[in-house]
């Protein structure tokens, strides 16, 4: 007796548990249906963020697990000074802002000094790899570095005195990165980082969200927030249709590099 799509796809799901590679003809034996009933229930789960869809199957999706900063930074993809150069711009006179720690978020560092008239800002950050990229601007600047418990894989600190600090100041802007956003939310494979990028949108009147095209219908670990939470994405790509057209919906904005030219909301921006 067959079972129905929702039963077959949580069976796909259980059996990526064991196995880290499925194939559409193995599962499609194993259902008692045709291989292009597998391929939609595999790209189904993959629009949802839970597996990675690969050439004649897929694979389980690591929810719990990624490289280290220094390892993400040397396989980043182009897009990443992009998005640095589009966030710097977005940084003004006077502006107190906080930077979470990441490997797309760290490039909002460099771009900050080509801002001529966004002087004499204030910085808060628990990622030293940010204050490292600042180089000179970081002595015009006003830079304050959050306490907490050092993680060298992120080249940041996290913990309760890197929350409770951040939580005696008020900002402008938040910058933060993550690690998979899709229409459920965005989501972080590191616990400790999620409370940090939580406590600075708390304190922030606008939350941007800096995040590389790979991480467009992608869900990880622990969900940060909703999508609502967020002013806007700053990105390289604009998000799929489907991602596009929410985000549009809910009021968040996109700010996207197209053919090396700012788009806002996916119309070129002159």
């Amino acid at each position: 007796m067959r079972i129905g799509k929702k039963e077959r796809q949580k069976r796909i799901l259980q059996e990526l548990q064991i196995h880290p590679h499925v194939r559409v003809a193995t599962l499609a034996e194993r259902f008692d249906v045709a291989t292009e009933t597998i391929r939609r229930d595999l790209d189904a789960l993959s629009d949802d963020g839970l597996i990675k869809r690969e050439f004649g199957g897929a694979s389980a999706q690591p929810m719990g697990h990624q490289p280290d900063l220094a390892q993400r930074q040397m396989t980043a993809v182009a897009g990443f000074e992009r998005i640095g150069i589009m966030a710097g711009n977005m940084i003004r006179p006077g502006d107190v802002i906080m930077i979470d720690a990441g490997s797309t978020v760290s490039q909002l560092a460099p771009y900050m000094a080509q801002n001529p008239g966004a002087l004499r800002r204030t910085v808060l950050t628990n990622c030293y790899a940010v204050v490292h990229g600042m180089g000179e601007q970081a002595v015009i600047d006003d830079v304050i570095m959050c306490p907490g418990q050092f993680d060298p894989r992120e080249n940041a600190v996290y913990g309760n005195d890197t929350i409770e600090f951040l939580r005696r100041f008020h900002a402008n802007k938040a910058f933060i990165g993550a690690s998979g956003v899709a229409w459920q939310g965005f989501s972080d494979v590191n616990r400790r980082a999620v409370a940090v990028k939580r406590a600075m949108m708390e304190r922030s009147d606008e939350t941007w969200l800096m995040v590389d095209h790979t991480k467009f219908d992608q869900r990880y670990l622990e969900n940060i927030a909703p999508l609502e939470a967020l002013t806007g994405v700053i990105t390289d790509r604009l998000p799929p249709e489907k991602l596009l057209s929410h985000l549009d919906r809910i009021g968040v904005q996109i700010v996207a590099w197209q053919d090396n030219v700012s788009a806002d909301h996916g119309a070129i921006a002159g």
